[in-house]
């Protein structure tokens, strides 16, 4: 939303405290988050709230053009939502630090080459014409954004393609502003610390 200038106004919830599920259990998530609240609906779930904002307020440019590289940009957004638990477990979401020598075990190695093989696939025969994954910005962008983030923030080994395109992330206005935020914030999320 802050990519394409939407305006909303942001309700931070703090995880993981006494107060979580009671201040969560106004909406019909489940306790699950993030939530998006458009008048009376509310909509949870990352892709579903990408898809919905897509198409109520981007007229629906949130996948590319071309049936195929949608079909693909489709795929790849379901394989990041549902797919690499190791990597996500053993690189747990941080923009306030910097790691280095983080030893992944096979399973999450193995996803990050995975990872990798997904941005080179996009890039070379879908994003020729830009800087993302399918050229302009698109939903697959915004699904593996956090990916991107933990690669540069736990210094994942990156060379040529997937190095430009973590390199594109970081430089969007609105994931500079999302990582000045997260250093600002003052609660910690003890099991999110390496």
């Amino acid at each position: 939303m802050k990519h394409h200038q939407i305006e909303f106004d942001e309700k931070k919830i703090l995880l993981h405290t006494e107060t979580t599920d009671e201040e969560l259990s106004q909406y019909d998530s489940g306790t699950k988050v993030p939530i998006l609240k458009d008048g009376d609906l509310e909509v949870w779930d990352s892709l579903a709230i990408l898809e919905y904002v897509s198409e109520q307020y981007c007229e629906s440019s949130g996948w590319p053009r071309e049936a195929s590289a949608r079909a693909v940009a489709r795929s790849i957004s379901a394989e990041m939502h549902s797919s690499f638990a190791n990597l996500r477990s053993e690189l747990p979401m941080n923009c306030r630090k910097q790691f280095n020598r983080i030893n992944l075990s096979i399973e999450a190695a193995e996803e990050v080459t995975r990872v990798k093989e997904v941005w080179r696939i996009c890039r070379t025969q879908f994003g020729r014409s830009g800087e993302w994954l399918f050229g302009e910005y698109s939903i697959a962008d915004a699904m593996f954004a956090p990916i991107a983030l933990r690669f540069n923030g736990y210094s994942i080994p990156l060379e040529g393609i997937e190095k430009n395109y973590v390199q594109s992330v970081l430089d969007q206005p609105c994931i500079i502003e999302w990582i000045a935020e997260a250093k600002a914030e003052k609660e910690i999320i003890e099991s999110q610390e390496m």
